[in-house]
């Protein structure tokens, strides 16, 4: 799937000079703002990093280093590397890169827009030939840097959005129904979800969104749900079914938005001698081996994140020049049955 590019993107990175017209200071006066170096007015300064913020103009640290060479940095910009989801995207970029001459430079953003930001200017500022991220909504300036670069771009997980040039994942919003419409089909009717905030993770609010969707349709809804503040862990997801449970003893499945939480539900089951799938379903998202390898193997949606990464990697080899179409490539994903809803 394509689409068409903005037209009015420019054909050029701003450069110094550009910068120096606008703030209408000399060249080595910009220079000495950008490198920080020697004493500097505040007011200088100040025109100087509008000029900059205005533009999007980004210093070329490696121009020393590289300027004899095309640069053979793919950056890689991931929310975490202790969830387990995004070390295997890693290891589908390093497989497709191993034998190019290609290395990757990897920034963790914890979730956090305004990191993401501040990581993503840092490593520019080294022209790589390709910046890799999760997900599809950054910051207006992010955005406008990755919009007016000379680097390919490659944006992971989540195909729900326009991307600046290649977008490789699946819709969320999607799996989010199918979780529904799959459920209903088993005859689950009192409808639990148990969860962290969404504010920080939209591939989880539109898989939410999605699953809201699919019971609206049915004439269902949520019975009850509840949430614990920054990210899912497998003993927030055992402490959030309990208190769920309490104040919904009647729910008969509890959908949670990774397996980490699910498997945490599925111990407090254990605990509390809830019987799996006949008297209460658990289902997660992500597919994870440890889900898996369960007595009873958790029902989930799979997500193929090695491919995902696998595939973004040797999308952006192909050619160092951003082509004029937008490209879209959906990896899909699977319902796992399982043994627990």
């Amino acid at each position: 799937m394509t689409r068409k590019r903005n037209a009015n993107r420019n054909a050029g990175a701003p450069t110094l000079a550009d910068v120096a017209r606008l703030a209408g200071m000399s060249e080595i006066t910009v220079s000495r703002v950008v490198r920080n170096q020697g004493p500097i007015a505040d007011a200088t300064r100040t025109r100087v990093l509008a000029a900059i913020s205005q533009l999007g103009y980004i210093p070329n640290r490696a121009a020393g280093s590289l300027a004899s060479a095309a640069s053979t940095l793919m950056t890689v910009l991931l929310p975490s590397l202790s969830n387990i989801v995004f070390p295997d995207v890693l290891r589908g970029i390093h497989t497709a890169i191993t034998e190019t001459g290609f290395q990757s430079v990897i920034g963790v953003t914890d979730y956090d827009p305004l990191i993401e930001e501040r990581i993503l200017l840092s490593f520019l500022a080294w022209q790589p030939a390709a910046v890799i991220l999760a997900g599809l909504h950054h910051t207006p300036t992010a955005r406008k840097h990755l919009e007016q670069g000379r680097f390919r771009v490659a944006e992971l997980m989540d195909i729900d959005g326009d991307p600046v040039d290649i977008a490789v994942g699946m819709s969320h919003r999607q799996a989010g129904y199918e979780t529904g419409r799959h459920l209903i089909e088993r005859g689950y009717r009192r409808f639990g979800y148990a969860g962290h905030m969404l504010i920080s993770d939209d591939r989880a609010k539109a898989r939410y969104q999605g699953l809201c969707e699919a019971l609206r349709e049915a004439g269902l809804s949520l019975v009850g749900e509840m949430r614990v503040p920054g990210g899912g862990s497998t003993i927030a997801g055992r402490e959030l079914l309990e208190k769920l449970l309490a104040a919904h003893p009647d729910l008969d499945v509890v959908i949670f938005p990774n397996d980490d939480m699910a498997m945490g539900g599925i111990f407090y089951c254990i605990h509390a001698g809830i019987v799996i799938k006949e008297r209460l379903g658990i289902f997660g998202f992500n597919g994870l081996d440890i889900g898996q390898a369960m007595p009873l193997p958790l029902s989930t949606i799979l997500s193929k994140r090695f491919l995902i990464g696998k595939t973004a990697a040797e999308k952006l080899l192909e050619s160092r020049e951003r082509p004029p179409e937008k490209t879209i490539i959906n990896t899909g994903f699977d319902i796992i049955e399982g043994a627990t809803a």
